[in-house]
């Protein structure tokens, strides 16, 4: 059992546990030995000119505790070598709709992270953040804008249909810049936020768990609470928040059978969505997911992109890779995300202008030590061509009625054929 506590520096007491993880939320601790996340997260929100209702601030304090402890347990120590049973307890503004809430918050995060969590809701969490000045954002709803190529597509697709976005951002090293630019280049300078969670493990550095599979659920607090605040300044009952993502990494099928765990993330997964979403409608956060790609491929996302100049123009700058960081802010070039990257550029006809993509050739990268993912998405690529789609996602898509597991499984045959056709170019089928 992994435990952790998450609240005000106040909350956190004089005689720690031992054994017990300790977060100390929304400010730096000055404790040795306590973790700090979401430290300028108070000051940020205010200098935004936001003032969310308890509800959505509530749901960041809760976004940042699950992944501060997923971020802190790690997986190695379970018994088997991932699933982890984390038991939090969080200190809230307002408790009681999360405590009404519990069984499916922790159901939700079943999905998400694949670890079986214990959630406990008490009171004297920081109240929401006022700001001096209230800004009524001329937005009408909320676009997810990472610095990825689909995040791209998805602002260049929205704005040119009239809407007007307030695009929410999540900082990440390499990605700050480029979101700036995206916002500016299509006329939402002004209403652009970017934010970050602030993970600072104690004692300094300490190895965090490399797998983070909640990240994104801070990605959707911080919408949640944009969403929010458009909500109350605008006058709406409720606001649309786009996700732009396409299909195939959304349902993100295990391309075998050892990929259940860590190399199959559930960040947009149709599941984890419909979950989301009934929390939000229950909690009675006015926010409304979008999904407008989840039937598209990567490839059928750029050829019908509503400004190929645009696209054109930026498309080489936006980020693919899983393994970003890991190699100097560069494309590793034979990832998955990078792969299927790759392979869409093709599918569209489009030049593909990325800078640099570390293992250009696939097919000398095969031979490579760490060249998984190649070999995985040719064997997956085989299995469908062989056996056909419906072999090759064996059940995934049981959740969801017959017409729309059709149009699932059309998405993920018309995928893999996407980057079957790079393989073969490469000579690795």
């Amino acid at each position: 059992m992994s435990q952790t506590v998450c609240g005000p520096k106040d909350r956190i007491p004089a005689s720690r546990l031992p054994g017990v993880e300790y977060f100390s939320m929304y400010g730096h601790d000055g404790f040795e030995d306590v973790s700090t996340v979401g430290s300028r997260l108070l000051e940020d929100i205010q200098d935004a000119g936001m003032s969310p209702r308890a509800a959505a601030w509530d749901f960041l304090s809760l976004a940042l505790a699950v992944n501060a402890a997923d971020h802190v347990f790690e997986r190695s120590a379970s018994p088997d070598g991932w699933t982890r049973v984390i038991e939090l307890e969080l200190a809230l503004s307002e408790p009681a709709p999360f405590q009404a809430a519990t069984q499916d918050i922790e159901r939700a995060l079943r999905f998400l992270t694949g670890d079986f969590w214990r959630l406990t809701f008490v009171d004297g969490g920081y109240p929401p953040p006022r700001p001096r000045v209230s800004v009524a954002h001329d937005a009408d709803c909320v676009a997810l804008l990472s610095g990825g190529l689909d995040s791209l597509i998805g602002a260049i697709d929205v704005t040119t249909q009239g809407r007007q976005p307030l695009f929410v951002s999540h900082v990440s090293r390499g990605d700050k810049e480029k979101q700036l630019e995206f916002a500016a280049r299509l006329g939402r300078e002004g209403n652009h936020v970017q934010w970050n969670q602030n993970i600072w493990l104690k004692p300094p550095n300490r190895e965090a768990e490399p797998s983070t599979r909640a990240r994104s659920i801070v990605f959707f607090a911080f919408a949640a609470i944009a969403a929010d605040h458009l909500a109350r300044v605008r006058a709406m009952p409720q606001i649309e928040v786009f996700v732009p993502e396409n299909g195939l990494i959304s349902l993100n099928v295990p391309l075998n059978a050892g990929r259940a765990g860590s190399l199959s993330t559930k960040t947009t997964h149709p599941v984890f969505m419909q979950r989301l979403q009934a929390l939000w409608s229950n909690l009675r956060i006015p926010a409304v997911l979008r999904l407008p790609y989840s039937t598209k491929t990567k490839g059928e996302m750029l050829r019908a992109c509503a400004d190929q100049a645009v696209l054109t123009e930026l498309g080489g700058q936006s980020t693919s890779c899983g393994r970003f960081l890991k190699h100097g802010l560069r494309h590793c070039g034979r990832c998955v995300p990078c792969m299927v990257r790759r392979a869409s550029f093709l599918q569209a006809g489009l030049a593909d202008t990325t800078v640099e993509y570390v293992h250009r050739d696939l097919r000398a990268a095969q031979r490579e030590q760490g060249a998984d993912d190649v070999r995985a998405l040719a064997t997956a690529v085989l299995k469908l061509e062989q056996h056909g789609v419906r072999a090759f996602t064996a059940g995934q898509f049981a959740f969801a009625a017959p017409p729309q597991r059709r149009e699932f499984e059309g998405v993920v045959e018309r995928g893999l054929g996407e980057v079957g056709v790079l393989l073969r170019q490469h000579g690795v089928l």
